[in-house]
């Protein structure tokens, strides 16, 4: 990202090169297959039975919401095998991902009205918070005639349709990191539950259920045009009919694509709230290399890790893309051009993309084999340093150096994932 790197003991900001070695040199003894995605004003990690979104919402509070995962269950044992669990990891990341910025949208905007104006009025109504617990604290779980949450739909009703379940709501106080560590603060139980049977059909003008699903499906229509309908069509354009030099044809598709990646992050990191958001990716590497160290999970500890990290998403969609070239180079597409008769032009442009669509799980699947399963279990290696190099680099556009609140959102889901994780190892012994 496009933010000022965190500054060495001598007072100077590390080299570009140094923050990649850096990433390599303390990538953790204690490897983790705990992951996370960056949110908008917060972060959201996933681990082997369920995921946690921790949001920074506009009072200072962290929200944070904890799902099951339907892959993480005994009898789906077969989305582990090799390359399958690559597959079930794309379409997992895609789903979980839409769903947690669904949650941020709705916790990390306010309403207008002041916090210190909802307190007097839950005060007025009788409102009785719980013992110890701040006014603004207690108004956190009540229902009001307007929230964003409310504006956007309730998202619950959605991802349990996936087979997730939501199990928890928490509210971190601002100030709960001081004694260096999150402490969650449990919300009344009742209070979250009765919030999340609303629901919200967007009748009365909001943000609803139809108009996420119109977004994300216009969101996939976008990034299918951007990053193969596009890049299929210019090496069309510069080289010709895809099966007269087939080799050429697909190291340009693929050039472009990359190319074309590399300027959207790129364009879209000049945003600010993109910029944030990619300082809470930086927030999210940071914590899980603090983990994979076994230090204890606090922003001071979390602050002296580099913001890149060998296992980043980043590098596999890097590393999609590279393969890419290679499947598609050695599908047999020319043969089924042959026996279908497919004349030139459209029709033909047309199969060569439906067959990039039709292929993407199978690169996902050989991607995530490469780059999570051998690289980033060896990155000593100075092969697997050759094959990450270019996701660590596009590391530089999509992570930014953190502050202490990020990184406080960033260990308030590391926490709840890594609970979670306990629990069900107790269970299993």
């Amino acid at each position: 990202m496009f933010g000022a790197a965190a500054e060495n003991e001598s007072g100077q900001a590390p080299s570009k090169r140094s923050a990649v070695k850096r990433a390599f040199a303390e990538d953790g003894a204690n490897k983790t297959h705990v992951g996370g995605q960056a949110l908008i004003e917060g972060v959201m990690m996933r681990g082997r039975y369920n995921w946690a979104a921790a949001v920074r919402e506009p009072s200072g509070n962290i929200y944070i919401e904890e799902h099951d995962l339907a892959s993480g269950k005994a009898k789906n044992k077969w989305l582990y095998w090799p390359v399958v669990r690559g597959c079930r990891a794309f379409v997992e990341s895609l789903i979980l991902g839409y769903k947690a910025l669904e949650i941020a949208a709705m916790h990390a905007y306010g309403d207008e009205e002041e916090p210190g104006a909802k307190a007097e009025e839950a005060s007025a109504n009788g409102a009785v918070s719980k013992e110890g617990a701040s006014a603004d604290e207690s108004v956190a779980s009540e229902t009001s005639d307007f929230s964003w949450k409310n504006d956007f739909g309730n998202p619950d009703e959605a991802i349990d349709a996936l087979g997730a379940q939501r199990s928890l709501d928490i509210v971190v106080e601002a100030n709960a990191a001081e004694s260096g560590a999150v402490e969650p603060n449990a919300v009344e139980p009742g209070a979250a539950a009765s919030e999340s049977d609303e629901t919200c059909d967007g009748d009365d003008g909001g943000f609803g259920k139809r108009e996420m699903a119109i977004s994300m499906a216009l969101g996939l229509l976008l990034g299918v045009g951007l990053f193969i309908v596009a890049p299929a069509f210019i090496a069309n354009v510069l080289v010709g009919e895809y099966d007269d030099k087939t080799l050429l044809w697909n190291v340009v598709d693929g050039i472009v694509r990359i190319v074309v990646f590399v300027f959207y992050i790129w364009l879209i990191g000049r945003m600010q709230d993109i910029k944030r958001m990619f300082s809470y990716h930086g927030a999210e590497h940071k914590t899980i290399h603090c983990y994979e160290h076994g230090l204890p999970l606090t922003p001071e500890n979390a602050r002296s890790f580099p913001r890149l990290h060998v296992r980043c998403g980043t590098a596999f969609l890097i590393m999609v893309m590279i393969i890419a070239i290679f499947v598609y180079t050695i599908t047999p597409l020319n043969g089924l051009i042959a026996a279908w008769g497919v004349p030139d032009g459209p029709a033909k442009l047309a199969l060569v993309i439906v067959a990039r669509i039709l292929l993407m799980p199978v690169i996902a699947g050989i991607s995530y084999e490469i780059t999570v399963k051998w690289a980033g279990s060896h990155p000593e290696n100075p092969l697997v340093k050759v094959v990450l190099w270019p996701g660590m680099q596009m590391q530089r556009l999509t992570t930014n150096e953190p502050d202490d609140e990020m990184l406080e959102c960033a260990i308030a889901a590391m926490q709840r994932v890594l609970e979670r994780e306990e629990r069900e190892e107790a269970v299993q012994a």
